[in-house]
């Protein structure tokens, strides 16, 4: 999974995800690679994205406007980036797997 300093280089955990349109705690799959079963785009919103600070005030939680599109994605293959959501608008991919 690359060379981070306190990161192992293999996965110790994987799961199934479904997208989800909905941004929250409960959907957020806490920063994962992920491994694509089917070929197809993929739209997520990467690790740690938070809204743009407004007056002064930190930024809330991300919105589906944070998110960004991976077309074409290769079945049988891995994202190299690390993600907080997988939306299911924009994402025809299917049989995906988060690695960590």
């Amino acid at each position: 999974m690359g060379s981070f300093i306190n990161q192992p280089e293999f996965a110790t955990t994987v799961e199934a995800i479904t997208p989800s349109d909905t941004i929250s705690s409960a959907t957020n799959i806490g920063g994962a690679a992920l491994y694509m079963g089917t070929a197809g785009d993929v739209k997520v919103i990467m690790q740690n994205k938070t809204a743009p600070p407004v007056n002064g005030l930190p930024g809330g939680p991300p919105t589906a406007a944070d998110a960004v599109v991976f077309k074409n994605v290769p079945a049988g293959g891995f994202l190299p980036v690390i993600v907080d959501y997988v939306l299911a608008t924009g994402t025809t991919a299917t049989d995906i797997l988060t690695i960590k």
